[in-house]
């Protein structure tokens, strides 16, 4: 592996893990505040503005994942794991430490 290899490749994680970060706010937000306010307050709109921002956080998210993952090194199980996470409430979250490692293993990796 060469060192634009592995700076892409830790690029691309960085980007995953933020992109997961949004996504997974997003989802939050939406579940938590606007379908409350929604049902709970009358206040239909927030969905309407929430679920729209999601929506695009969500197609971002499945995006960068498909780049991530097309560059190879990427066992199903860990892609199952980033796609399936999107869809649970804080199961993005959860992705940030496992994206973290990966980085660390392929930084690891470059440096033998």
């Amino acid at each position: 592996m060469t060192g634009n290899t592995i700076a892409f490749e830790l690029a691309q994680l960085r980007r995953m893990r933020l992109a997961s970060l949004f996504e997974g706010s997003t989802l939050v937000l939406l579940v938590c505040v606007a379908m409350p306010l929604k049902y709970m307050a009358g206040y239909p709109q927030a969905t309407q503005i929430i679920g729209s921002v999601h929506g695009f956080a969500f197609l971002f998210y499945v995006w960068v994942v498909i780049n991530t993952v097309a560059g190879g090194g990427w066992r199903v199980a860990e892609v199952l794991r980033l796609l399936v996470s999107a869809f649970i409430p804080f199961g993005a979250f959860f992705n940030v430490g496992f994206l973290r490692r990966k980085g660390e293993a392929i930084a690891a990796r470059g440096m033998l």
